[in-house]
């Protein structure tokens, strides 16, 4: 009787957990396919506001601004939120060419408010679409005017490919954590755009028709304002669309607490996300019978990868001990199945684009990077992080 019960506690944990390694799969395998240079886009390029929301960004706003100039039209405009600076980011800003509003508030802080600050300011001559890009991020060829006439063609939000890349020396622990973003930014939402779902928003690289933008809930301290925009707009009928033909890039931080901080917002705000919100997107796709919202909630319920790893590991070792001492067969033949699922899903992500970023051999040391994200996982039980904190940047 005894033996009954664990091995059904057992297999209910396990099919809770193949969730995600599944998605994570079908992903992967659907991301190898061929992908069409050629989308549908406007004939005629909207008019664009790209917004910048910046805090103490003085020591690479110049360069950030002059990027995106360079792609405007002479209809368009870039707006740098100066948001509770205190450096020369609004001034600086200025120089590069972007029109500034410059916010300040001792209790209201997160880029959030930032954006809604910067939307409230462009009211006053609306654009026909808004792109969001942080004041650390680059723009690949073409990418605004790809991103506005792509949103004006569908009427629906756009994410870019939105890739992280290491500083030049970086050692094989910060290769992982590019390789682990690729995953997560490239190849997870180019799978689902090949199946027709929709993607996460990504925080940077987004275009918002003015309509969207200007009903959005943003002026929240939300760890990842960037997800909740994504599911508000999904109940709404918009789901983002992934277009990897655009492309805004940035690089992680070189100094470990950079990093640290980085880390911290990013999983504990997923996890958080992961916990409110796919319950109720679930909900949601069965009341309206919504592939979409079923498709975001099954892309939300993946946790980070290094944290999939480490439960599919541990629920393997769990599972071989209950077969040692209670002869409870099929829960860890079970595990081994999500354990070769997990693995097959990495290799073929490594094989299909990963190459570039890390070798195979460094790859096999990714035990100790998740080794070193236990804290992060711990803390998130015990001491989550729940505002909005900035990334030191590595010119601080």
């Amino acid at each position: 009787m005894i033996i009954s019960v664990v091995q059904v506690v057992l297999l209910l944990g396990l099919a809770l957990l193949a969730v995600p390694v599944l998605v994570l799969l079908v992903q992967v395998v659907s991301a190898r396919r061929r992908v069409s240079s050629v989308i549908d886009l406007s004939p005629q390029r909207p008019r664009i506001a790209v917004l910048v929301p910046a805090h103490n960004e003085a020591g690479g706003i110049s360069e950030v601004v002059h990027g995106i100039v360079r792609q405007l039209g002479s209809a368009d405009r870039v707006l740098v939120v100066a948001d509770n600076c205190s450096d020369e980011t609004a001034k600086i800003a200025r120089a590069a060419g972007a029109e500034v509003t410059e916010r300040f508030h001792d209790e209201l802080r997160g880029k959030g408010y930032a954006l809604d600050h910067g939307v409230a300011h462009l009211a006053a001559d609306a654009p026909e679409v808004v792109i969001i890009v942080d004041a650390d991020c680059y723009l690949g060829e073409q990418a605004l005017d790809t991103l506005a006439r792509r949103c004006a063609w569908t009427g629906r939000p756009v994410q870019a490919l939105y890739l992280m890349h290491t500083p030049e020396g970086a050692g094989p622990m910060r290769k992982i954590a590019e390789f682990a973003w690729l995953v997560k930014n490239w190849v997870r939402p180019l799978g689902f755009h090949q199946l027709g779902l929709p993607c996460q928003l990504m925080g940077t690289g987004m275009a918002f028709t003015w309509q969207q933008i200007g009903r959005a809930d943003l002026a929240t301290g939300h760890i990842v304002e960037d997800m909740k925009l994504g599911v508000d707009l999904a109940e709404a009928g918009e789901p983002a669309l992934f277009c990897p033909q655009a492309m805004v890039y940035s690089y992680f931080p070189s100094s470990d607490s950079g990093i640290e901080t980085q880390r911290t917002r990013w999983e504990h705000g997923h996890l958080s996300v992961i916990q409110s919100y796919v319950p109720r997107l679930l909900g949601g796709a069965l009341r309206r019978g919504s592939a979409a919202l079923a498709g975001l909630a099954l892309d939300l319920s993946v946790p980070p990868l290094a944290l999939l790893v480490m439960l599919v590991a541990s629920a393997w070792l769990l599972t071989a001990l209950f077969w040692v001492g209670l002869g409870t067969v099929l829960p860890v033949l079970v595990a081994s199945v999500l354990v070769a699922c997990i693995a097959g899903a990495v290799l073929l992500a490594w094989s299909g684009y990963g190459r570039e970023v890390i070798t195979l051999g460094e790859l096999m040391g990714a035990f100790g990077y998740v080794a070193r994200k236990l804290p992060l996982y711990f803390k998130f039980l015990f001491n989550r992080q729940v505002a909005w904190v900035r990334s030191k940047r590595d010119s601080e």
